[in-house]
């Protein structure tokens, strides 16, 4: 029965011994088609990698920490998204009544050929040119604050 334990025994400890002894050397690379290889011995003339073949014992998953949420913080977070939220309403109407405006101003602009401008406190009348370039740049401006 000893020789029984004793044997196996031995055998246990020279197996994982034997495990690392005979796993060597490995080298990896990669031929001129792009091809992965494997090898005991490395290529020559190639530059090759050596792969560590040990067996590493599994490590445990680290937990993770229990976050926890401060009743403040919940507080604050929810104000300022309630800020930000009204923000954007606001900045969504001025838009909406920007381009309510400037829609106004071109059907104005493309109907009526004849439109009076006050500049410096004086009322005169847009020349064709005139009146052309200001339909360009409302154009530009519906496009690019508009759409």
């Amino acid at each position: 029965m000893r020789r029984m334990i004793l044997t196996s025994s031995l055998l246990l400890a020279l197996s994982t011994l034997s495990t690392t002894a005979l796993a060597g050397q490995v080298y990896k690379w990669v031929d001129a088609q792009g091809v992965t290889h494997f090898g005991a011995q490395p290529p020559e003339g190639q530059q090759a990698t050596s792969i560590n073949t040990a067996i590493a014992p599994a490590k445990p998953a680290a937990a993770k920490p229990a976050t926890t949420f401060d009743s403040d913080t919940d507080a604050e977070q929810e104000a300022i998204d309630r800020q930000v939220k009204q923000q954007v309403a606001e900045q969504q109407a001025k838009r909406k009544e920007y381009c309510q405006t400037v829609r106004t101003n071109l059907a104005q602009l493309e109907n009526n050929p004849r439109l009076r401008v006050e500049v410096d406190g004086e009322v005169r009348r847009l020349n064709e040119e005139e009146r052309q370039q200001r339909i360009g740049e409302t154009k530009k401006a519906i496009a690019d604050n508009c759409q």
